[in-house]
């Protein structure tokens, strides 16, 4: 019987190395792996047209498109991106910014309001700070070049916000020039440690994500994996042994960084780095399935819903497929 192909598109991860080498196949599926750097250009690519059977995905996209009814995609509980973000929002030292609470009112760049990581960012500052964040006007702009982050495809809001739209100049050129605030999202302004005026929020960023994890056993879920329904629904066998494959590379990796002969990546204090992540995490620091995520999947469910992203709270076989786990 011949294999199942699937086209795949997804980032260069070390989570995805042996998917990608050939080292570890989905049983009964040829699986063609296809790298891409930029999510954002995968995203828009993979919502306009039909070149990847499967692939990574914006988890607020793929939940609002859900809950709309729009979406041509079922996902596995598969997440290559995780990324805490409290190190990721900065001020200008010029704005009199001096503590979250000091956002409220402010000019706030943002790539895109919808995006995953700004949603956790808003989440997190009005959950754990209390910061009043209903008269931000929210700058949407690239962080690094003049333009648009994209072109995204998720649903309108469903409640007006001050929202401007800048094409001019970088996030990073309007915090420094003061034209903003502050800047939050899935990336750092290339200003901070250029500019003294632009700071981190949370300079101890690291020992400040550690003690939420512990608190709220929550890891940010950015991109989930999905699969074209047309596709699934013809075969609905491969969602099992996809999930195992892409759970068994994931592990070769972890075994590998852990590997104390000679580093596999550049970081000199790696195995200081695994301890700690070890004591932190436990085995398993990057766990897929539903049950291990559940805090954080109902947490940026509630996010979304609060900041009129969806109608409605969708239950979880609503946006993934059952692998069971």
């Amino acid at each position: 019987m011949s294999k199942l192909k699937l086209t795949f598109a997804c980032g260069p991860y070390d989570r995805m190395e042996a998917l990608a080498t050939g080292e570890v196949k989905p049983e009964g599926i040829d699986l063609d792996y296809r790298a891409m750097e930029d999510p954002r250009e995968l995203f828009d690519r993979l919502m306009s047209s039909d070149d990847f059977d499967m692939a990574e995905m914006s988890s607020s996209e793929h939940i609002a498109n859900t809950v709309a009814g729009t979406s041509p995609f079922v996902a596995l509980p598969v997440f290559p991106s995780k990324v805490y973000r409290h190190g990721f929002i900065c001020y200008n030292r010029k704005s009199g910014i001096k503590t979250p609470k000091d956002l409220a009112g402010k000019r706030i760049g943002v790539p895109l309001y919808t995006m995953s990581a700004a949603l956790w960012c808003r989440g997190m500052l009005e959950d754990e700070y209390g910061v009043d964040l209903s008269d931000v006007t929210w700058v949407q702009g690239n962080m690094h070049s003049a333009g648009t982050h994209g072109n995204p495809h998720a649903p309108p809001l469903l409640r007006p916000i001050k929202l401007e739209n800048n094409a001019s100049a970088s996030l990073s050129q309007l915090l420094s020039r003061g034209e903003i605030d502050a800047t939050l999202g899935a990336l750092i302004p290339d200003t901070l440690g250029v500019d003294p005026d632009v700071v981190r929020m949370f300079p101890n960023f690291r020992e400040v994500e550690i003690d939420y994890y512990k608190r709220t056993k929550i890891h940010p879920i950015m991109h989930l994996i999905v699969i074209r329904k047309s596709v699934f629904e013809k075969n609905p066998w491969m969602a099992k042994p996809l999930y195992e494959a892409f759970e068994a590379s994931k592990r070769s990796m972890w075994e590998k960084l852990q590997y104390s002969g000679a580093q596999r990546v550049m970081l000199p204090w790696l195995y200081a780095e695994i301890d700690t992540i070890k004591q932190t995490f436990g085995d398993d620091p990057w766990p897929y399935g539903l049950k291990a995520n559940m805090p954080t999947l109902t947490k940026a469910i509630e996010y979304m819903h609060r900041d009129a992203m969806i109608a409605r709270k969708p239950a979880m076989d609503e946006l993934f497929v059952d692998v069971g786990a």
